[in-house]
């Protein structure tokens, strides 16, 4: 296997192929091969832009199909027949069912567009600059996602300022012992304060790269109710935690709020295509025609990819009340029963979006490349990479989602030398999502 090209070439920035070295030549649902024919199972699926898993047959066969007509790939924010079909799908299947009268922006194909985009428009519909995020959040790499994003490294990457946006703790962040918002509502209400009423708070509802930190639902709606009685935009950052990933296909639905705004990437294209959507309330629709504008945002291989997947995965509550219900079942309960045997471990996230967080700030990245070497790939996250994070795809079959949970205890068994006996089966999270 010849990985010098790799090395001697590519930037030193590359990340992932430094934990995972070797070439992947093929992948199929939850599996992928090397080049050396071994396979590992895949509880990384793109960093959350695989939620279907690699390949699924019957989004594959749509895109070959068109990709054989000679039907436009590229259109920038032009008409086309699968533009069409998507919006009228994503109309009639996501948001009339929930709900929700949301515009839609295709704003660039990446996560950090539609971050970019949403902060903008919040700017320009209040006619304010400044924006609140929260302790640990991640919204992006460009300056103005980078400028709400927590993490000081990435931060540090910009190489200017980054102004105009203040940080708020997220939940838990003082372990429960300051009433939540208690600060920022007093200021809000004192106009001797000399805080800014901001034009927006962006929010993740489940911190992915912050270390799986899932906001408890009555603080997403504490947090919903506070923007509503300030008349200041609530922006949800669902790029990592939409698309079924929490058990609904968007992260806010159990909390019962709409958000002004929401952001969507990663696996709305359903087959890792490059998309990304800003959904807004109507009258929030304030852009003047080309104002917001990206070369790559008519990417028609995605609107066919995502039109078949939001057809085959949520026209109804089938797949969501079947497969996808007993997969976080499966996955949080296995969590629990290893946190239970490894001491010092705990389990965060929510849904199918799971974390094991070790107070010995070395061992997720020590579990995490044994699991490599035992044929499971899997990240890690958190301010001090101290979170093994979990992210497989939503249908992965139960036989895998338990063998990949065996490798976990087998590779924390290794690391720490505490014996963990995962059993399948007999793992039960209380109240589970």
């Amino acid at each position: 296997m010849d990985t010098t090209v790799f090395t001697t070439v590519e930037s030193e920035v590359r990340s992932y192929s430094r934990g995972w070295p070797t070439v992947f030549v093929k992948a199929k649902g939850a599996v992928q091969t090397d080049e050396d024919g071994r396979e590992f199972l895949d509880f990384f699926a793109g960093a959350g832009a695989l939620n279907y898993g690699h390949n699924h047959p019957k989004v594959q066969q749509a895109v070959a199909d068109y990709l054989t007509t000679d039907a436009p790939v590229h259109s920038m924010d032009m008409m086309t027949p699968a533009k069409r079909d998507f919006l009228e799908t994503f109309r009639d299947v996501i948001l009339q069912p929930r709900g929700l009268d949301y515009k839609v922006m295709f704003p660039g194909p990446t996560g950090t567009n539609t971050v970019e985009a949403a902060l903008k428009l919040a700017r320009k519909v209040t006619g304010r600059q400044h924006i609140l995020s929260f302790t640990n959040a991640f919204h992006g790499m460009t300056l103005g996602a980078l400028s709400v994003t927590g993490n000081s490294m990435k931060r540090k990457g910009a190489g200017i300022p980054l102004t105009n946006s203040s940080k708020i703790p997220y939940d838990d962040y003082f372990g429960g012992a300051t009433e939540d918002f208690l600060w920022l509502e007093r200021v809000l209400n004192d106009s001797g304060s000399g805080v800014d009423k901001p034009a927006a708070i962006i929010v993740e509802t489940v911190q992915g790269e912050g270390g799986v930190n899932a906001a408890r639902l009555e603080w997403l709606k504490a947090l919903a109710d506070l923007c509503n009685k300030h008349e200041i935009l609530l922006i949800v950052d669902d790029v990592q935690a939409g698309c079924g990933r929490t058990g609904t296909f968007f992260s806010f639905e159990e909390a019962g709020f709409t958000p002004d705004i929401v952001c969507l990437s990663k696996s709305i294209s359903g087959y890792g295509q490059p998309m990304a959507l800003t959904l807004f309330r109507p009258e929030l629709d304030v852009w003047e025609p080309g104002e917001h504008n990206g070369t790559f945002r008519g990417n028609n291989l995605a609107f066919v990819a995502a039109t078949t997947s939001l057809r085959e995965f949520w026209s109804d509550d089938t797949f969501q009340k079947g497969q996808l219900a007993e997969n976080i079942e499966v996955l949080r309960g296995g969590l629990e029963q290893i946190a239970g045997a490894a001491e010092g471990a705990t389990v965060r996230g929510r849904g199918l979006f799971g974390g094991l967080h070790f107070e010995d700030l070395e061992v997720a990245g020590r579990v995490a490349a044994e699991c490599f070497a035992q044929g499971l790939l899997v990240e890690t996250s958190g301010p001090d990479d101290e979170v093994l994070k979990f992210l497989p795809p939503l249908n992965t079959p139960k036989d895998q989602l338990e063998r990949g949970l065996g490798i976990v205890a087998a590779a924390v068994t290794t690391v720490t030398g505490v014996s963990v006996d995962y059993k399948p089966g007999e793992a039960k999270l209380a109240g589970a999502a």
